[in-house]
């Protein structure tokens, strides 16, 4: 089966270029221009055990931020498929230091979203933390996912946010991977995802 993507998007904003592999091995090549942001995709890619390479360029930090969640969404749509013989739903929780983070996930189809995350302040290291939860409800949105999630506690925002997307790159580990129960099945009683 193969589960990858090749996704790309071009405004006169941004150009974004995604490459996933689900199956990867969490190797990760990610160039946005914005480190803290490249940092915490990278630690999703090596925690969710699958390769991602992307290239973003664009004129503001906002605007790439959005569309680099919404091709990354996109391309992880686009490689689940039919979602044949998924686990479909997963949980992590992650400590970072000071700092422990929950999610759990459902790869349903429907996208929803229910954060509890707050930050001491807006700005990390050139990185505005609301752009975070912005990132993570297109993401979802665009992914056609339940993601729920939350900071239980922290007192280091970079600690807080690392640990959250380490969190994000486990519970898709355990969601998208493989069934060997029940491989070549949809898991709905619906019969569709």
């Amino acid at each position: 089966m193969n589960r990858t993507a090749a996704r790309k998007r071009e405004t006169r904003e941004t150009t974004i270029s995604v490459n996933l592999d689900l199956d990867g091995k969490g190797q990760a090549e990610i160039s946005t221009g914005i480190r803290l942001f490249d940092h915490l995709l990278e630690q999703l890619a090596r925690h969710g055990k699958f390769d991602l390479t992307i290239s973003a360029t664009g004129d503001d930090t906002h605007h790439l931020v959005e569309d680099v969640a919404i091709v990354l969404g996109q391309a992880l749509d686009q490689a689940l498929g039919e979602k044949r013989g998924i686990v479909r739903m997963g949980d992590a929780i992650v400590p970072m230091d000071d700092a422990l983070a929950t999610v759990a996930l459902d790869l349903s189809g429907r996208s929803y979203t229910v954060l509890d995350i707050e930050f001491e302040g807006n700005d990390l290291f050139g990185f505005a933390t609301d752009l975070i939860r912005h990132f993570l409800e297109t993401f979802a949105q665009e992914g056609r996912f339940n993601l729920h999630g939350g900071i239980a506690y922290g007192t280091n925002d970079h600690h807080k946010a690392e640990a959250f997307f380490k969190a994000l790159g486990r519970a898709l580990e355990k969601a998208t991977r493989i069934d060997p129960r029940t491989a070549g099945d949809i898991p709905s009683t619906k019969e569709l995802l």
